[in-house]
């Protein structure tokens, strides 16, 4: 958004991608931004410390010094609830941008790839102000390095599917490599129907990849169904 007011400067929103969990994987510009803004905006989570902070400090020790915005984003499923949340979070990060700050608005992974920055950003360009989307690392592409395997091949089709959806059945029975996302609490419903499958697909599955506390889950019978949120499955044929 341009000012009317010729000599102030408006901010410019980045949604940046951190990668996985490796703070070795965030891209060079990625760690250029976060030098370079004004300040870093991350979701209000909640927990003592933000996983994506957590990654970024890793790979930049000097944000530390950063001015923080904590942005309200709850885990929640009623709608009209996330809609007025992501208003005050856009009205609120709009504040700032008023002020000539340029901010880093830290995620996970990817920003385009099912992330709660996503609906900042659409409010924050439909108003007129400047955004842009730093790409990161997907964590199923970090798992797939992990397992030492790729994807897909030839002609196979690749799946990216949010586990704890409705759908779920109709999902897994695709051709193609399914890789499963946001998994948490539902794993065990996902192993279980995997498990009654006619022909059972090969299952893998990797929990907190990059990270501390890091598993490797080579067979569907090995899976842990209390495993964290930070869990994705890749299921092929």
């Amino acid at each position: 958004m341009e000012s009317k007011d010729p000599n102030k400067k408006i901010g410019k929103l980045y949604g940046l991608g951190v990668g996985p969990g490796d703070p070795e994987l965030m891209t060079l510009k990625a760690a250029r931004l976060i030098r370079e803004c004004h300040a870093i905006a991350i979701p209000a989570s909640g927990r003592e410390t933000n996983v994506a902070l957590e990654i970024a400090k890793g790979a930049v020790p000097e944000i530390e010094a950063k001015e923080l915005l904590e942005i309200s984003m709850p885990m929640i499923r009623d709608d009209s609830k996330l809609q007025e949340s992501h208003d005050k979070a856009a009205a609120m990060v709009i504040l700032e941008l008023e002020k000539g700050k340029d901010i880093a608005f830290l995620t996970l992974g990817d920003p385009s790839i099912y992330s709660t920055y996503i609906y900042i950003h659409n409010r924050v360009t439909a108003q007129g102000y400047r955004t842009e989307i730093v790409p990161g690392i997907p964590s199923f592409c970090a798992v797939a390095a992990r397992l030492n395997e790729g994807l897909t091949e030839a002609a196979e089709a690749l799946h990216v599917i949010p586990a704890s959806y409705e759908g779920i059945e109709e999902a897994l029975a695709l051709k193609g490599t399914r890789v499963l996302m946001k998994s948490g609490k539902s794993i065990g419903k996902v192993k279980a129907i995997l498990e009654q499958m006619e022909n059972p697909p090969r299952v893998k599955m990797v929990e907190r990849c990059g990270m501390k506390g890091e598993r490797v889950f080579n067979r569907l019978e090995d899976l842990d169904e209390e495993a964290s949120y930070f869990s994705i499955l890749v299921v092929k044929d």
